[in-house]
């Protein structure tokens, strides 16, 4: 004879809440509007702000197309009148001068922010270079080029050196300040824990503080990047302008697309307004094409730190 074992009736599963809605019913109806009205204000403030933005490249894409092909890439820079579309000079320039910018201003920066995050801290020198550097920070850019004007190309004549080096002024005190702040951000018991273990100081900036701060301290340096990439002022004065090529960094007048955007600008002839679409386009290209490469050289070394 056997004995039936009596079952036990499944359990009812479990409701589940969305957070949203258990907030969402503690709030009274007053609470409600408001957070509604507030989020409404923060869309709408993101659209005012992107909307400039995406006309800027919408019309930039639209009319500098029309320039692009193989000729804009390789051909010298054609007279005022001409149609040619030639951009090549105007390009091996910028990438020649943001280029050699970005290995004077970034790595001094770096070590500046470093020195003011963690040695200089509150002492007399920190507060002397943040000081400089704030004020760096708002001088012109037209300043600049004249300053590097008087030290150099009345020296040594114009060049992408001189270019290179008014630009690198203009980067310095961005790469100083953002690299602070992020170096700042990292928490003070990654520090503690790394000198527990007794690592030196140096060592624990060099593979616990700098790693942890590697993605700001890119951020900040393609900041300057992109605006040093772009400023034409500085420039006029040191870098003259030519229509070939010329890899020379030290040698000889250079050209850049931002001048080639402003002296097309300024020209009467349909040609020149071409080309300068066309340089204004090849420019953000070029930024965004650092950007990324710098956010993929990043994310890797980030992964690779974490393995």
């Amino acid at each position: 004879m056997s004995v039936e074992t009596p079952t036990r009736p499944a359990a009812a599963p479990l409701p589940t809440y969305d957070a949203t809605d258990l907030v969402g019913a503690r709030l009274s109806a007053p609470r409600r509007y408001k957070n509604r009205v507030a989020t409404a204000c923060v869309w709408a403030s993101v659209i005012l702000a992107l909307a400039p933005l995406a006309l800027v490249i919408v019309l930039v894409v639209k009319n500098g197309l029309d320039a692009m092909g193989v000729e804009f890439f390789t051909g010298n820079i054609p007279s005022t009148r001409s149609a040619a579309t030639g951009m090549g000079p105007a390009i091996v320039g910028t990438l020649i001068v943001t280029a050699a910018a970005t290995v004077m201003a970034v790595p001094l920066g770096v070590l500046a922010a470093i020195y003011l995050s963690e040695y200089g801290r509150d002492g007399k020198v920190a507060a002397t270079v943040r000081f400089l550097a704030g004020v760096m920070t708002g001088v012109p850019s037209i300043v600049m080029g004249l300053f590097v004007y008087t030290i150099w190309v009345l020296n040594f004549g114009q060049s992408a050196f001189a270019g290179a080096l008014a630009l690198a002024c203009l980067m310095l005190p961005v790469v100083i300040r953002s690299g602070e702040e992020m170096l700042r951000l990292v928490p003070d018991d990654l520090r503690n824990a790394s000198l527990a273990l007794g690592t030196r100081k140096s060592r624990m900036i060099r593979t616990v503080v700098v790693p942890s701060a590697l993605p700001g301290l890119t951020s900040g340096s393609l900041l300057a990047v992109a605006r040093a990439a772009g400023e034409t002022a500085p420039l006029l004065f040191t870098i003259g302008a030519i229509q070939t090529f010329n890899p020379n960094l030290f040698a000889g007048t250079n050209t850049v697309l931002p001048i080639q955007i402003y002296n097309g600008a300024l020209s009467p002839f349909e040609g020149a307004h071409t080309r300068a679409w066309g340089a204004a386009l090849a420019l953000i290209a070029i930024v965004l094409v650092f950007t990324f490469a710098a956010r993929l050289v990043t994310a890797r070394l980030s992964t690779d730190r974490h393995r």
